[in-house]
């Protein structure tokens, strides 16, 4: 058999399942208790946030727990980190934060598995983003009670 006269097959099969698909739209979900998180609802198109600065609080933003990342206070969107490039290192590797005045990478990441100690930033600690995220300041959009170390003494 071949594939071609399984296409109407498959067609009839898509369009089956569509239908009850169709039918269960943002009205459906709505008038099931369900609530979405998006300030319009889901039946109208809303504008896009601002993104165009990032709110840092003077000082930075405290850690919640002692060996926490920092948290990264400016924007990453377009930073190309690959094995051959890593957009952080230009002002984060010594000696280029010294000519930006920015926090120099901690000595931990020049150190590998086997506690060597290297003269560039390990693989291992390469891909800033594995643990350092962006932060903003935004409001919650879901309550929480969450105390960091500090608060929960």
């Amino acid at each position: 058999m071949t594939l071609v006269r399984f296409i109407p097959l498959i067609a009839a099969v898509a369009v089956v399942l569509a239908v009850p698909l169709a039918a269960t739209g943002p009205q459906a979900q709505e008038a099931k208790g369900m609530k979405s998180l998006r300030e319009a609802p889901l039946t109208e198109t809303s504008v896009a946030p601002d993104v165009t600065k990032q709110s840092v609080p003077s000082g930075g933003f405290e850690r919640a727990y002692r060996q926490q990342p920092p948290l990264i206070p400016h924007r990453v969107e377009g930073y190309q980190i690959s094995p051959d490039n890593n957009a952080c290192m230009g002002c984060h590797d010594w000696p280029g934060n010294t000519r930006v005045n920015a926090p120099k990478i901690s000595e931990t990441h020049y150190v590998d598995r086997q506690g060597v100690r290297l003269d560039k930033v390990a693989g291992t600690r390469y891909f800033c983003q594995q643990c350092h995220v962006p932060q903003v300041d935004a409001k919650p959009l879901v309550g929480n009670m969450f105390k960091n170390a500090t608060q929960a003494k």
